[in-house]
C-alpha cells in the first residue's frame, strides 16, 4: 500500500479527529482575526506580513496557511465546524494528482512538481489537518477552503525546497492550483470523499449488519410469535420471518448505497470557472481523474456536461436521498427491536437485548435499549442532513451552486454516522439478541386474532362473535370455540395451529 492509501488505522483516525476538535474548540471562541489566530497557535506568537490583491495582512509566522485563509478565518466566525478528514484528504489527492499530470504535460517544472506532490501527500495523510481552520459556513463555492489547501501545500512545498513560508517560491495559484478552479475542485473533492467513504466504511458496515440480521433470521426461524398490525394483535408470524424482513431492508439498502456511489462517479474537474475549461489543458482532467480513481479504488469519470456538473449538484441530492432511505430503514428496525425487547416484565418482552450499561440514575437494575436508541438518533440526523442537502441543491444560480461547503459537510457526516451506527448496532446489539421463546408462545394463545384461521370454515361474522366473546370473558379463542362446538376438536386444533398460520419457508430459506 502506497503513501496515499486511504484509511489509516483507527487510532490515527481518532487522533486526527481529536486534533480537529481541539482546533475547533479554540477557534470557536470569540472573533477569529489573524491576531486571534496568532494567539491560538503554539510557538513564538510572531507573525509574517503577506500581500494579496486586497492588500497586506499579518499571518502567524508558523502557519502553513496564508493570507487568503487568514482573511477567511476573520470573515467567517460562525460555527466552529470544519471540513472532516475525508474531505481534506480528497483535496490533497486532487492537488497531488494535478501536480503529477501538470508535470507530465510539461506545464510544471519537475522540481516544483515533486515538492508539491510531497506536500500534497502529507495533506492526504492528515499531517496538516490543524492548518485547515476555515469554517464550514463560508463562501458558497468553497473557494476559501480550496485556497486554504493551495496555501498550505505551497508553503510546505516551498519549505521542502529550502524557502520560507509565505515566500511564494511555490505559488498557491500559479503552481498548486494550475489548471483548476475552486468551482470544479470543491465539487470534485466532495464526490471523491463521499465515494471513498461509501466504499471503505458504509458498504462494509451495512454488509456486516445484513449478515447479522440474516443469521438471526435463521436462528429464530422455529420461534412462532404473534404478529402485530396497527400496534394491535394480528395473526402469528415466525420471529425469523420478522428478522428476515429486517435483513431484506438492509440488503436493499446496500443496493441504494451503491446507486448513491454511482451517482457520485461523475466529477466536475476540468470545467474550471464556469464549465468551459478555460486555462486547463484538454488532457488535464481525464488524466487527473484516472489517477484519483486508481487511488481511491472507486470508478470516477469526467462529467459528461461540465455546465451541469458545476451549476447544479443533483448527484449529491440523489446520493443523500439514498442515504436517507437507509436511515429510514434503520429507524424502523431499531424501533421494532426496542419495542420487542420492552419490559422486562411489563412490556412485550419477546426479545432479550444485550445489557450494555445501567439505565437509570434513580431506578436500580433498570437497563435500557441504548444501542437501538443511538441508531434512531443517527437516523434523525441523517434525515435532517438530507433536508439541508436538498435546500442546498436549490441554491444553484446560473453557472454555480453556492452551498457546496454545507452540502459537503452534511453528506459526509451522513455517510460516517450511518457507517458507525450500523457497525455498532451489529456488534453491540444484533449479534447478542436472544428470543424469549416462552413469552412468544404464550402471547399467541392469548391473541384474539387467532380466530382469523376459522373464517374459511365458519365465516367472518361467526368468527368475530367468538373473538368478542373471548375478549369479554377473558378466555382464549380456542376455549370459546370449543365450548360452542363450532368445529370438531381435531379440525379446530388443526386450524388453530400457529405454525400452520405462518406460511411457507420461502421467506427465510433464501437467507
Amino acid at each position: 500500500m502506497g503513501p496515499l492509501t486511504l484509511l489509516k488505522n483507527t487510532g490515527d483516525h481518532e487522533m486526527s479527529k481529536g486534533h480537529n476538535v481541539a482546533t475547533r474548540t479554540k477557534t470557536a471562541k470569540g472573533a477569529r482575526g489573524p491576531q486571534q489566530e496568532k494567539a491560538r497557535r503554539p510557538g513564538s506568537g510572531e507573525s509574517r506580513i503577506e500581500k494579496d490583491t486586497m492588500g497586506e495582512l499579518a499571518v502567524p509566522a508558523e502557519a502553513y496557511y496564508g493570507i487568503q485563509t487568514a482573511r477567511a478565518i476573520h470573515n467567517f466566525p460562525i460555527s466552529g465546524l470544519r471540513f472532516p478528514r475525508s474531505f481534506i484528504r480528497a483535496l490533497g489527492l486532487i492537488k497531488w494528482a494535478a501536480a503529477t499530470v501538470n508535470e507530465s504535460l510539461g506545464l510544471l517544472d519537475k522540481k516544483l512538481a515533486d515538492a508539491i506532490k510531497k506536500a500534497s501527500k502529507e495533506v492526504v495523510e492528515g499531517r496538516w489537518d490543524a492548518e485547515f481552520p476555515v469554517d464550514i459556513f463560508q463562501t458558497g463555492s468553497g473557494t476559501s477552503t480550496n485556497m486554504n489547501a493551495n496555501e498550505v501545500i505551497a508553503n510546505r512545498a516551498a519549505e521542502l525546497l529550502g524557502g520560507a513560508r509565505g515566500s511564494k517560491l511555490v505559488h498557491p495559484n500559479d503552481h498548486v492550483n494550475l489548471g483548476q478552479s475552486s468551482n470544479d475542485v470543491i465539487p470534485t473533492a466532495i464526490h471523491v470523499a463521499a465515494a471513498e467513504m461509501i466504499q471503505r466504511q458504509l458498504l462494509p458496515a451495512l454488509t456486516h449488519l445484513h449478515g447479522a440480521l440474516a443469521a438471526k433470521a435463521r436462528e429464530f426461524d422455529q420461534v412462532v410469535k404473534i404478529g402485530r398490525t396497527h400496534l394491535q394483535d394480528a395473526t402469528p408470524i415466525r420471529l425469523g420471518q420478522e428478522f428476515g424482513g429486517y435483513a431484506r431492508q438492509i440488503e436493499l439498502g446496500l443496493v441504494r448505497v451503491r446507486q448513491a456511489q454511482a451517482a457520485l462517479s461523475e466529477v466536475a474537474l476540468g470545467g474550471t470557472a464556469v464549465g468551459t475549461g478555460l486555462n486547463a489543458h484538454p488532457d488535464f482532467a481525464p488524466r487527473v481523474i484516472e489517477l484519483l480513481s486508481r487511488e481511491i479504488r472507486c470508478p470516477l469519470k469526467e462529467a459528461v456536461n461540465h455546465f451541469e456538473a458545476q451549476s447544479a449538484q443533483d448527484s449529491l441530492v440523489e446520493a443523500s436521498g439514498e442515504l436517507r432511505t437507509v436511515a429510514v430503514s434503520l429507524m424502523k428496525i431499531a424501533n421494532d427491536i426496542r419495542w420487542l425487547g420492552s419490559g422486562p416484565r411489563c412490556g412485550l418482552g419477546e426479545l432479550l437485548l444485550p445489557e450494555t450499561q445501567p439505565g437509570s440514575s434513580i431506578m436500580p437494575g433498570k437497563v435500557n435499549p441504548v444501542i437501538a436508541e443511538s441508531v434512531t438518533m443517527v437516523a434523525a440526523q441523517v434525515m435532517g442532513n438530507d433536508v439541508t442537502i436538498m435546500v442546498g441543491g436549490q441554491a444553484a444560480n446560473f453557472e454555480l451552486i453556492v452551498m457546496l461547503p454545507v452540502m459537503a459537510y452534511s453528506l459526509l457526516q451522513s455517510i460516517e454516522l450511518l457507517a458507525s451506527a450500523s457497525e455498532n448496532f451489529t456488534r453491540r446489539c444484533i449479534q447478542g439478541i436472544a428470543a424469549d421463546v416462552e413469552r412468544c408462545r404464550n402471547s399467541i394463545e392469548q391473541s384474539l386474532a387467532m380466530c382469523t384461521a376459522l373464517v374459511p370454515e365458519i365465516g367472518y361474522d361467526a368468527a368475530a362473535k367468538i373473538a368478542k366473546e373471548a375478549h369479554r370473558t377473558g378466555k382464549t379463542v380456542r376455549e370459546v370455540a370449543r365450548s360452542q362446538h363450532v368445529l370438531p376438536e381435531d379440525r379446530l386444533n388443526a386450524l388453530l395451529d400457529p405454525w400452520r398460520m405462518t406460511g411457507s419457508d420461502e421467506g427465510t430459506r433464501k437467507r
